[in-house]
């Protein structure tokens, strides 16, 4: 079984900024990994020259 996760994905767009939905997606999976006591040691967004990082940027993991 996982002890931990780390979340990536990319827009289409190129932009890294996370959406409204790419913050409700997260706060599901970090609810989730929590019941499973898994941790979710990040969420990235990324693209060819940059990235976001919510455990950076967020108080949401």
């Amino acid at each position: 079984m996982a002890t931990s996760l780390i979340l990536v994905h990319n827009h289409p767009s190129g932009a890294v900024a996370p959406s409204r939905n790419d913050d409700h997606v997260t706060k599901l999976v970090k609810d989730a990994c929590d019941l499973m006591g898994i941790v979710l040691l990040d969420h990235l967004i990324v693209s060819h020259s940059s990235y976001f990082s919510y455990r950076e940027k967020t108080d949401l993991i």
